[in-house]
């Protein structure tokens, strides 16, 4: 769940509806879903998830019946997952049920409008808590062995912008690249020369651009951005590849192809005037080497490993 889950909050806020957000708070041991996953439940609907089974139906009853209680606005609770909930997992988790309504906008404004990484906090005190948005973070965390009694800080660092992937090309690969990437984390950005419209990429909703309009479309891309290379002709990729290399600020380059054609390219490269240091930053072929299949959709799911597992370890 990105943080498409503080837009929602926010719109249930503002027209006076009250819904209960349920977030992990706390993991230990081996349980289904990791700190900061979180669900937003309205008395008729849910979105989001903190893992299925057991442990999500208790998540719902809880914030369900805190909606039922006017009184009260948020909750704690200790969820040993084997012993008392029978899953087999084994870990214990902690959750966070809070009633998110008009009194909540004052942390969500600034929430959707941040767009930089901030701390969520939530600060506990006198049987009540309060919600504070600060600069990065976290500042601070009571972790999962504090007693529920003694806990006074719980804070996760929110970063509302999403990792940026350009994309080219709109062939077999392309699409199937698209879709993979359609439901996960990032800010996809889809293009393509007209020279892929082939009758594979009917009804393609990428954006069509010339050959040279691509090429600058990599030189102006915001530092940070993922870059991935499958088009038509192998052409179009040198160029392309060509000028992502020359950016050592984009945060990944990818080109699809076997060793003999990155061996080809690095060659023409070196000709070019790039050196050892910038052909490193050149992952081809591309996506999580243990997938061997060469299907596109394997391509597309190896690629999408690869783009989350280093995602992740930037974020940690």
């Amino acid at each position: 769940m990105t943080t498409i889950w503080i837009q929602d909050a926010l719109a249930s806020a503002r027209r006076g509806e009250a819904l209960a957000m349920v977030t992990v708070v706390g993991a230990q041991g081996s349980t289904p879903r990791e700190t900061g996953a979180r669900m937003l439940v309205w008395p008729d609907r849910f979105t989001g998830t903190i893992g299925g089974g057991s442990l999500e139906r208790q998540g719902l009853d809880q914030a369900r019946k805190l909606l039922s209680q006017a009184d009260r606005r948020h909750a704690l609770q200790d969820y040993p997952l084997g012993p008392l909930l029978g899953q087999c997992c084994g870990g214990h988790v902690r959750l966070l049920v809070e009633r998110i309504d008009a009194e909540s906008l004052d942390w969500l404004e600034p929430a959707a409008t941040a767009r930089t990484a901030f701390a969520l906090t939530a600060k506990f005190e006198a049987g009540r808590m309060r919600r504070v948005v600060g600069g990065p973070g976290p500042h601070g965390s009571d972790g999962p062995r504090t007693p529920l009694s003694e806990v006074r800080r719980l804070s996760e660092t929110i970063r509302p912008a999403l990792p940026r992937l350009v994309i080219f090309g709109a062939g077999h690969v392309g699409q199937a690249v698209a879709r993979a990437f359609a439901p996960l984390p990032f800010h996809l950005d889809w293009l393509a020369s007209r020279e892929d419209l082939r009758p594979e990429a009917g009804g393609t909703r990428a954006t069509i651009l010339s050959e040279d309009e691509l090429e600058e479309a990599v030189e102006a891309a915001p530092a940070g951005t993922l870059v991935a290379i499958f088009t038509h002709s192998h052409d179009l990729d040198y160029r392309l590849t060509r000028a992502a290399l020359a950016r050592p600020e984009l945060a990944y380059v990818g080109l699809i192809g076997s060793r003999t054609k990155r061996a080809r390219f690095e060659h023409r490269l070196r000709d070019d005037g790039l050196g050892d240091a910038d052909l490193a930053r050149l992952t081809c072929p591309i996506g999580l080497a243990e997938l061997k299949g060469k299907e596109p959709a394997v391509i597309a799911v190896a690629l999408a490993a690869q783009l989350l597992k280093l995602t992740e370890e930037v974020s940690a």
